[in-house]
């Protein structure tokens, strides 16, 4: 039993992943639609999709228990609303980056994440690492100096990604909720700011989502949004945390190799150069975690 669980954990988390890397050809099937409005109506459909799935799934109640919780405690239902903008504007700066060609910085972007996120909990939770963390650190902070400073291209589309989705992961630690809640809840505290958007363009503005193809793909936003975050913590609760770090990285893979040959974006030598910093940086990283593994202490087994 345990063995089919863990096999559907790990099944749950090359899904996500790989839904993950591969969104950059959805979101290019989308064409003449402003990336802010994009972002707006995937926002509202994600939270329509939430809405849905929650009473056929047996969620409801759950959902609603938790909603009550962060009422009665302003402190997380603070960190809760921070956490759904944060997570916004990474899938709006994912749908720019797109929109704009910039898929290898996004590559880059999902790169980094793990280091940035080892480097936010050295700062917001005092935890200490190795040095062949320190390494790992190190080598993504000189490809991404070697990137600004040799191709003369900061790569801002990179940071914000990884940064916010690290700080995305800091927030939901400090408020653990499942994740139909989290979902739900965060397009809830961010709908607003979509409905406004819309009255907005609507009252001053029009609108350029119309009776089109692009609008007929856009429909869609909002299972592609949840279907890999459900998947993900369906994979999360089944195997080791170790694990899934490994597996993470079949996303930022797929992006690149997208990024290179489907939308034959820019790769010279210095871009190269760039990108083996990082992989280096990874590579020593996934050492730094397997020898954590090796190390840990093997529980006790019972002898009679």
């Amino acid at each position: 039993m345990q063995e089919s669980n863990f096999k559907k954990g790990v099944g749950f988390a090359f899904v996500a992943y790989i839904i993950w890397g591969t969104l950059p050809l959805y979101w290019s099937l989308i064409k003449g639609i402003d990336a802010l409005e994009t972002l707006m109506v995937r926002i509202v459909l994600s939270l329509v999709f939430m809405l849905i799935l929650l009473p056929l799934v047996k969620q409801w109640g759950s959902f609603k228990n938790d909603l009550h919780s962060l009422i009665a405690s302003p402190k997380k239902l603070l960190i809760i609303i921070v956490s759904g903008y944060v997570v916004t504007l990474n899938w709006g700066t994912f749908i720019f980056a797109i929109e704009a060609g910039y898929v290898l910085q996004t590559s880059l972007g999902y790169y980094i994440n793990p280091l940035v996120s080892i480097l936010l909990a050295m700062i917001f939770f005092k935890e200490r690492f190795n040095r062949l963390e320190w390494v790992a650190i190190l080598f993504a902070f000189i490809g991404v100096l070697y990137m600004t400073l040799k191709l003369g291209e900061f790569p801002f589309v990179s940071l914000i990604l990884a940064f916010s989705f690290g700080i995305y992961g800091l927030l939901k630690k400090l408020v653990p909720l499942n994740a139909m809640s989290s979902i739900t809840i965060e397009t809830i505290v961010t709908a607003p700011m979509a409905i406004i958007y819309f009255i907005y363009m609507m009252m001053y503005h029009s609108l350029s989502i119309g009776l089109n193809m692009s609008s007929f793909w856009l429909l869609f936003s909002g299972v592609i949004t949840a279907v890999p975050l459900l998947a993900f913590s369906a994979g999360a609760v089944r195997i080791p945390l170790s694990l899934m770090g490994f597996i993470q990285y079949i996303g930022p893979t797929l992006i690149f190799i997208l990024g290179v040959f489907v939308f034959k974006e820019p790769f010279n030598m210095d871009q190269f150069i760039t990108f083996c910093f990082i992989w280096f940086g990874i590579f020593v990283y996934i050492v730094s975690q397997v020898i954590k593994i090796i190390r840990r202490p093997k529980p006790l087994k019972y002898q009679e």
